[in-house]
């Protein structure tokens, strides 16, 4: 029986590509608007790319861009883009729709809700608590907890050993299927591929597909069915 429900967060509780893809775009234009001589198109190109070498994360990633596309980083192009960036990302930082309606229906059916993160915990925490998600989990594991990224076993664990629970009793929800998924399902975690955070059109092996974060409530009616029969 499901006593628990792990949920990944960007894209699977956050649009956060939505948010990255915004944010990105106002800073290009904004760098633009101070003299970059580069083509918004061309730019944003450039830019995704140190992206998905760096990762998504990457604190300097602004710094980077200037670097290769100018061979120097201007501090005003630079301050230009940051703020323009954290202008944006605050407009475009907010749940998936229904989200907290979900959140707290799970709760009140006595389940214990968790989160197991790639992102680094400060990070984490800041995008929960604006967007006020922050006291509905029992435990949230990120970055710095284990030093290991999904699919790894160490992350789960870590969250399976604060929830006290045996890897068969939590749903593992996430967007990602070779990392939520996957890794998950290696440790014997149900899973439920969250169709709605991932742009790749993918057959994924879970228990469980969801197009809304919503259709949960659905999944934990049936597991109850199921076992009182």
């Amino acid at each position: 029986m499901i006593k628990a429900i792990i949920f990944d967060l960007d894209n699977t509780l956050i649009d956060f590509m939505k948010m990255k893809k915004a944010s990105c775009e106002k800073a290009v234009d904004a760098m633009i608007s101070v003299g970059l001589s580069l083509s918004k198109k061309k730019a944003l190109k450039e830019l995704y790319k140190i992206y998905y070498k760096e990762g998504l994360e990457d604190n300097l990633i602004f710094q980077k861009f200037l670097k290769k596309v100018t061979g120097e980083i201007n501090y005003k192009k630079l301050a230009h883009a940051i703020v323009a960036y954290r202008k944006a990302r605050t407009g475009f930082l907010n749940p998936y729709p229904g989200t907290r309606k979900t959140l707290r229906k799970l709760q009140k059916k006595g389940l214990k809700l968790a989160i197991v993160t790639d992102a680094p915990k400060l990070k984490a925490w800041l995008r929960l608590v604006y967007m006020k998600l922050d006291d509905f989990f029992d435990v949230v594991v990120a970055l710095e907890d284990t030093g290991a990224r999904k699919p790894s076993e160490l992350p789960f664990m870590a969250a399976l050993k604060q929830l006290k629970l045996r890897p068969d009793e939590c749903l593992m929800v996430g967007d990602n299927p070779k990392r939520d998924i996957k890794g998950a399902k290696n440790l014997g975690m149900k899973t439920c591929f969250a169709k709605y955070g991932c742009e790749a059109k993918k057959r994924v092996k879970a228990d469980y597909v969801i197009e809304t974060i919503e259709e949960l409530i659905n999944i934990i009616k049936e597991d109850v069915l199921f076992n009182q029969c």
